[in-house]
């Protein structure tokens, strides 16, 4: 079921689209492709931007012989004539993650004094790289991630056991590149709060933050039955017999340099602009805003009650981006994500008929579903009462995106090609 958009509902999505823009690779990744290097340049990259950054970087040096291996996720692709673009699975690695990046590491072998690693990193790069440690399958991996996701593990924990099984995670890319002499250039499209580099697919060039003890300390909080090789793995590394990831200071990340090319912030502020100029009042509450779902959707609707009881001139619009995360119960996995949770939590909380909303994934697919997220429309909630659905069963169910879907309100977005977090807005007319 299709409605057709009114003036709101069509200015938020032009909105979603403007913060896209912002983060578009092949406007952002240009002014920072090396061009006047002048030795042999080996291109690798992961994220559900890698193969548009490949592609804008093709474009940006066209006279340059490239070669190299990005990995994206099923259905990211775009064309490119000398980077090859390989696509493999998202959220949970398999043999074609596996296979990926065992070929990309390839290319890094090639690596000699002088070279130049170019490295194109954005989010769903953590999914995407998979070559375990000795010892440990991507069986083990795909079987320890299903269970950090689905016990609602926060992206740096998750990230923290990822780094410390992997051989090219937590700056392990980095180091097998500066020990064939080369220089690294790591060209980043974030998708985590506070735009750490160490933080983004899990920080292939940069130094970690988290130790081989963290990971471990990770695991027992969020209680999962971690496979008996990564904890072997983990406790030999706490133990001192396998050397850490590197840290601040370590004199191999020399030559080794990481850039921020986009942001959420710099997509709101994009956003921002886009309803000043159509007469509206602009709110950016933040790029930070995490936690469960539920929860975030309360205090985001304390902050849109404030301004809805106060007069104005103009149309009121809150903005803020980041990652929420959804803690599944046993036996109540749903379809949706993060972003349709937070809006159907955030009209039960609301319940008022004069509100816009939008939420969703700047890549395209939010959660599990086949949607970016959805819309929330004055007669959403009247509508579902109509249709006899339920609002909590299908929060309890964690079944939003079939709600929406339901009612007409999911947002088909397709594969953005790019990855800076959430989108949320809430119009007050």
């Amino acid at each position: 079921m299709n409605k057709s958009k009114d003036k709101f509902e069509q200015l938020l999505m032009d909105s979603f689209y403007a913060a896209i823009d912002a983060a578009d690779p092949h406007k952002v990744v240009p002014p920072h492709v090396p061009v006047g290097f002048e030795g042999d340049v080996v291109v690798v990259g992961a994220g559900k931007a890698a193969a548009s950054m490949a592609a804008a970087v093709e474009e940006t040096w066209p006279e340059k012989d490239l070669s190299g291996v990005v990995i994206t996720r099923y259905g990211h692709g775009e064309k490119t004539k000398k980077i090859k673009v390989l696509e493999a699975a998202h959220p949970i690695p398999d043999q074609s993650n596996l296979k990926a990046t065992q070929e990309m590491m390839q290319q890094v072998d090639k690596l000699k004094e002088g070279d130049l690693l170019l490295a194109l990193i954005s989010g769903g790069g953590s999914s995407l790289l998979s070559l375990p440690v000795e010892g440990v399958t991507i069986e083990d991996i795909r079987k320890v991630t299903e269970d950090l996701l689905r016990a609602g593990t926060s992206i740096d924990h998750i990230n923290a056991v990822r780094k410390h099984v992997s051989q090219v995670k937590g700056g392990r890319l980095a180091l097998a590149a500066r020990a064939r002499g080369a220089e690294v250039l790591s060209l980043i499209i974030s998708d985590v709060v506070g735009d750490n580099p160490s933080d983004i697919a899990s920080g292939p060039c940069s130094e970690d933050f988290s130790t081989y003890a963290d990971a471990l300390w990770y695991l027992s909080q969020a209680r999962v039955d971690t496979p008996k090789a990564i904890l072997e793995h983990l406790r030999n590394g706490a133990r001192g017999a396998i050397e850490e990831t590197p840290k601040i200071g370590d004199v191999r990340m020399r030559s080794v340099k990481n850039k921020i090319v986009a942001n959420s912030f710099k997509g709101l502020q994009a956003a921002a602009a886009f309803f000043k100029e159509n007469g509206m009042r602009p709110v950016i509450i933040g790029d930070d805003i995490t936690g469960e779902a539920r929860s975030v959707a309360l205090q985001v609707s304390r902050k849109v009650r404030l301004e809805y009881s106060k007069p104005r001139r103009k149309p009121v619009v809150l903005l803020s981006g980041g990652e929420c995360t959804v803690t599944l119960d046993k036996g109540r996995i749903g379809k949706g994500g993060p972003c349709s949770e937070f809006l159907l939590a955030l009209a039960q909380e609301l319940q008022v008929d004069s509100i816009y909303a939008i939420a969703a994934d700047t890549d395209g697919v939010d959660g599990n579903g086949e949607s970016a997220g959805a819309m929330l429309r004055p007669d959403t909630m009247k509508r579902a009462k109509e249709m006899n659905l339920d609002p909590e069963v299908f929060l309890k169910e964690h079944n939003a995106h079939e709600f929406f879907r339901l009612l007409g309100d999911s947002l088909d977005t397709g594969p953005t090609r790019t990855n800076i977090n959430d989108y949320r807005a809430i119009l007050i007319p």
